[in-house]
């Protein structure tokens, strides 16, 4: 059978304090409609200068880690040259040099096959745009 590749773009909300968002019930669900239990490469992307994606185990504190950890690395504070929007919005076009904007992971049988703790998880700390775009693509 012949590779195929599909795409679809999802919006997600982040809201307007900074998060871990946890994708991974949207990537499985694009793979249970498009995969058709192949063996594959998903790649999620966010077409955004102040984003990225993260595999992390989220609800036991290292979200919450996470963040902690970017603010001590990137304080949204004034030293940035990027001075527009909110104070030290210029930290956030730095982030997706630390946590890039694109995961490739490995699809077996249809299905993601992530470490038992891990989640897919979209890092936003720009408080300034709630609305964002992931871009979800399937090889298989």
């Amino acid at each position: 059978m012949a590779a195929s590749f599909t795409t679809r773009e999802i919006d997600v909300r982040t809201g307007s304090q900074e998060v871990v968002h946890d994708l991974t019930r949207e990537c499985a669900s694009f793979l249970r409609e498009v995969a058709d239990g192949r063996d594959g490469l998903l790649n999620v992307f966010v077409p955004h200068a102040t984003m990225g994606v993260a595999l992390i185990e989220t609800g036991a504190g290292s979200d919450d880690d996470l963040l902690a950890a970017l603010q001590d690395l990137l304080p949204a504070d004034d030293r940035w040259r990027h001075q527009h929007g909110s104070r030290g919005h210029g930290r956030d076009h730095v982030l997706p040099a630390l946590v890039p904007p694109h995961a490739t992971l490995p699809v077996v049988g249809g299905e993601l096959a992530l470490g038992t703790w891990q989640s897919v998880c979209l890092v936003d700390t720009n408080v300034d745009n709630p609305n964002r775009t992931v871009r979800l693509s399937f090889l298989g």
